[in-house]
């Protein structure tokens, strides 16, 4: 997929050549994560682990042709967007991943049979085909690692300035999977720490037009989610996920306006100065 293609690249003007920090990314290729409005005054740090679609050049898409590149397996439609509005609306800053978690996914622990699939949603992927150990370290190091490494540093950078910060986990999921219809348009994804996501899941039930999903369509409580369970559950950092229907945000007018409806939502929550505490 040409850069011109991926969301979220086109604010970048010269790419550097990180090839001697990260041996899987070329000349010209962009790096392994993006940050957005670094300097946004909201406690609060967006993170998008399924942000893009992007493989390096050589790479050559895993074998892949390139309408895969389309799909939600190569990347969570419209993450990308509704991230970057959302952290507009909130003034919030944001980190997201730029690459397709096909590569490695990074909401995976990176030893786990489910970081690098060869088949996704019956589509089979040959580059994922018998890699060896060597091969899968070499993902690690070069998209996985340097992801969280740029979470961890946002968020230690908030410790130094006696922050603590809210970490807000965005996604979006099909409409279908497996032929089961979802009607959920918002699900909110926790487990141990419930100061985000039942004031959220109150709110949206006092609509008649949103459909909230409580830890639907899938669970907070998951064993083999990782980026929230590594950086804010251990810390007993506030924090929350929320995925949000592919076909409501599929375009920058969707984006936005699903962005607006997550952010008034979220506003209330957000000023309220207790929440930043660590969870004891």
């Amino acid at each position: 997929m040409s850069k011109a293609r991926v969301p979220g690249y086109s604010h970048f003007q010269n790419y550097p050549d990180l090839t001697n920090k990260y041996p899987l990314i070329g000349p010209g290729d962009p790096p392994p994560f993006m940050t957005y409005n670094d300097h946004g005054t909201a406690r609060v740090l967006l993170v998008a682990d399924h942000a893009s679609p992007f493989f390096p050049a050589g790479m050559n898409q895993l074998g892949l042709a390139d309408w895969v590149l389309e799909r939600h397996v190569a990347c969570d439609i419209g993450s990308d967007m509704l991230a970057r509005f959302l952290a507009d609306s909130l003034d919030a800053q944001a980190i997201l991943a730029g690459f397709s978690r096909l590569i490695i996914d990074p909401n995976r622990k990176p030893d786990d049979s489910s970081a690098i699939v060869e088949v996704s949603d019956g589509i089979a992927i040959p580059g994922n085909i018998d890699l060896d150990e060597e091969q899968k370290a070499l993902r690690v190091q070069s998209f996985f690692k340097p992801y969280h490494d740029a979470i961890e540093a946002r968020l230690e950078a908030f410790k130094v300035q006696g922050i603590v910060p809210a970490m807000i986990s965005i996604h979006t999921c099909t409409p279908v999977f497996n032929r089961v219809v979802r009607p959920w348009h918002i699900g909110i994804l926790w487990d141990k720490d419930p100061r985000i996501s039942q004031a959220l899941i109150a709110h949206f039930r006092q609509s008649k037009e949103i459909c909230i999903g409580d830890n639907e369509p899938y669970s907070g409580r998951h064993p083999n989610d990782f980026t929230i369970d590594y950086h804010a559950e251990p810390a007993g950092l506030p924090h929350v996920g929320i995925e949000v229907r592919q076909d409501l945000v599929a375009d920058a007018a969707g984006a936005r306006t699903w962005a607006g409806i997550l952010a008034d939502a979220l506003q209330g929550i957000l000023d309220d100065g207790s929440l930043y505490s660590y969870l004891a």
